[in-house]
């Protein structure tokens, strides 16, 4: 190349393969890019392209690296909203359970004098039943137990004539738990008849 046909930068007026040292060499790629693309070309293409190349892998595995944190975010969510959905579910049958169930308080007849009171179907609502039994036992100042009935489910087993008094006070507890709207039955072998109202509890 001749000495007339020398290009000179615009930006910092070094040929343009001396801008390197001129301290704008980003500017000085601009100029040379706009005004003389082969000379460009031939000087940073090949640079450029490398540069090029490399952000674009770089700028696709971000993307992966984003796109599989997404994916994993959503599963993430997808299986707590199953589980939660799982979890209510669970907890609708549960109770669903406990508000068909009943629970049954019956007075039965040992001897011509001597009565005992056995509960039953408490186990359901997740009542401690020897922690209630050794209530029972220090308010009446009665002997109780726990034991299995005929059906093979759990009971509290009385000793006295306290019928009146655990009615009202399994009224109280279901109240206390929410479960006010359980059906309590009581069967009374000394009567003759089933008693047609429930007393209130105090």
């Amino acid at each position: 190349m001749s000495l007339n046909n020398t290009v000179y930068c615009g930006i910092c007026s070094y040929p343009p393969e001396y801008c390197e040292f001129s301290g704008k060499l980003k500017r000085c790629k601009v100029w040379l890019q706009e005004n003389h693309p082969d000379m460009f070309e031939q000087l940073y293409g090949g640079e450029e392209g490398a540069e090029e190349d490399s952000s674009v892998a770089a700028a696709a595995k971000k993307l992966g690296e984003s796109s599989i944190g997404e994916e994993r975010e959503n599963k993430l969510e997808k299986d707590l909203l199953r589980m939660q959905t799982k979890q209510e579910n669970r907890e609708q049958r549960e109770l669903a359970k406990k508000l068909s169930s009943k629970v049954v308080i019956k007075r039965e007849a040992r001897t011509k004098r001597k009565f005992i009171v056995a509960i039953s179907g408490l186990e359901v609502f997740e009542i401690d039943m020897k922690k209630l039994a050794k209530t029972f036992a220090s308010k009446f100042a009665t002997g109780c137990s726990v034991s299995k009935n005929a059906e093979k489910n759990q009971e509290i087993v009385i000793q006295g004539d306290v019928l009146e008094d655990v009615e009202a006070y399994i009224h109280a507890l279901l109240k206390e738990k929410g479960m006010e709207d359980v059906k309590v039955e009581t069967i009374d072998t000394k009567k003759k008849k089933k008693p047609t109202t429930t007393p209130e509890a105090k």
